[in-house]
C-alpha cells in the first residue's frame, strides 16, 4: 500500500530560523524529521536586483496530506515574504522500507472524508 511520502525543501535565512521550524513543525507533527544544513549560497534575483546570500537548508520528511498543512505553517512563522517550500514525491520502491514505514507512522495520519467535509 502506498504511503504518498513527500521530501520537503525549505530555504531560511539561518539556523536558528530552520531550528524553530523544524522543531514547531515536528512537535506538531506535521513532519516525521528535519534534517538542517549550514551555510549554503544562494543567488537569486529579488525585487529586480540579483542578490547573493548565505542560507540554510531545511529537509522535512512528511506525508502528501500534510502538505498543505505544513506549507501554511512555513509561511506563518518564516521571516521571508515568499519563503521557498517545494514538495518532491518519495519513491516508496527504493530505500530502506523499515525507514519509510517509520516516517509514514510518525505524523498525522491523513483526514477520513468525514472529516474533510467538517473542516470545510
Amino acid at each position: 500500500m502506498f504511503k504518498n511520502l513527500r521530501f520537503i525543501y525549505i530555504t531560511t535565512k539561518d539556523r536558528t530560523e530552520a531550528e524553530r521550524i523544524a522543531r514547531t513543525l515536528v512537535e506538531e507533527k506535521l513532519v516525521a524529521c528535519a534534517n538542517i544544513i549550514d551555510n549554503m549560497s544562494s543567488v537569486y534575483r529579488w525585487k529586480d536586483k540579483v542578490v547573493t546570500e548565505s542560507e540554510c537548508v531545511l529537509i522535512v520528511k512528511t506525508s502528501y496530506s500534510n502538505v498543505q498543512l505544513l506549507t501554511q505553517r512555513v509561511k506563518e512563522i518564516h521571516s521571508y515574504e515568499v519563503p521557498c517550500v517545494i514538495s518532491l514525491k518519495i519513491s516508496e520502491q527504493e530505500g530502506n522500507q523499515d525507514y519509510i514505514n517509520w516516517l509514514a507512522g510518525s505524523v498525522k495520519p491523513p483526514l477520513s472524508s468525514e472529516e474533510k467535509l467538517k473542516n470545510s
